[in-house]
């Protein structure tokens, strides 16, 4: 709650894996997430997503000057971000992403008033082990998604935010179908649940202002 006793304000930035593609809205996992800190007391208000399927952080950035939501109108307790598997599917150049997820990076933190602890940075999942890749080169793309994973860890530990790491929870979905949805790319409800479940600890700390090293 805020100090006006307002519910927590989180804003969700990102792509189809924040947006939920292929599942309800009470199953994407910010969704998961808000009803598992409720439930712990918390008082946060339904998050404000900002994301869509396809996004790369060069949209994603021009989306947010559309939406209103850049130059900051509002301080957030909470932001997430979680961009770039679109940079990555398009062959975009590390460096090129890198210097997009930094724009992101630093509004996240803007728009989180300054406060890098309130921000939950959240890694790119590993399309490749999808049912969706067969047929491509799994390792190559498992080895490129790990790049930008370690450029997104290392500006997130600079800025003092929290990161979670999804990844290996998405690879390991790769061997059951059921994890995925209709599309054979996206996760399904039960692994929205499963990072949702990694994720609240995180989203908790980043809502109460502590940084990654109090943890």
């Amino acid at each position: 709650m805020d100090p006006a006793g307002r519910p927590a304000r989180w804003l969700a930035l990102g792509d189809s894996y924040t947006i939920g593609e292929g599942v309800e809205e009470s199953e994407r996992w910010p969704s998961v997430v808000t009803a598992e800190l409720r439930l712990e007391g918390l008082a946060l208000a339904v998050p404000r997503v900002l994301a869509r399927t396809g996004w790369t952080t060069d949209e994603l950035l021009a989306a947010m000057e559309r939406e209103g939501a850049w130059p900051p109108g509002e301080r957030f307790a909470l932001v997430s971000l979680m961009v770039g598997v679109n940079d990555q599917y398009r062959g975009h150049t590390l460096e090129a992403f890198a210097a997009g997820f930094a724009a992101c990076l630093e509004r996240a933190i803007a728009l989180a008033g300054g406060e890098g602890a309130r921000v939950l940075v959240v890694s790119i999942p590993d399309w490749g082990a999808a049912p969706f890749a067969a047929g491509r080169d799994r390792a190559a793309i498992s080895h490129s998604i790990d790049a930008f994973n370690a450029r997104a860890l290392r500006m997130a530990g600079e800025r003092g935010a929290h990161w979670g790491d999804v990844t290996a929870l998405s690879r390991a979905h790769g061997a059951n179908a059921d994890q995925f949805a209709a599309d054979g790319l996206h996760p399904g409800a039960p692994a929205h649940g499963e990072w949702a479940r990694a994720l609240v600890p995180l989203a908790r700390a980043a809502l109460a202002g502590r940084a990654p090293s109090q943890l």
